[in-house]
């Protein structure tokens, strides 16, 4: 876990492996206390820290991207794409992001 927060794409898949999490506890946690047991306030709590997490998701991924020099039409969009669609940043992850990393760090 230290090694992964020493690059900036280390922090980047740290921050897509969080967001994903949080979708995940927001989905099967929190929306059910909400519908199924009208107790609204951890869907409150979770959706604003989900937000916060893909906003800090994106513009991680701007960041890197610039500073990685990655090309806008092979990886950034992709990685980008990947906050959007459901649990996304876990496959975005395993496909681009960790090899990106290997290579950094070798």
């Amino acid at each position: 876990m230290i090694q992964l927060v020493q690059s900036k794409v280390g922090r980047l898949r740290l921050i897509g492996f969080l967001e994903g999490i949080s979708l995940l506890l927001l989905l099967f946690v929190a929306m059910p206390l909400k519908y199924g047991f009208h107790l609204p306030e951890f869907s409150k709590i979770m959706g604003t820290v989900h937000g916060a997490l893909f906003l800090l998701f994106i513009f991680n991924t701007l960041s890197v991207g610039v500073e990685q020099q990655w090309k806008f039409k092979t990886t950034t969009w992709k990685v980008l794409l990947a906050c959007i669609v459901p649990f996304g940043t876990f496959y975005i992850d395993r496909k681009i992001l960790r090899k990106i990393d290997q290579l950094n760090n070798n």
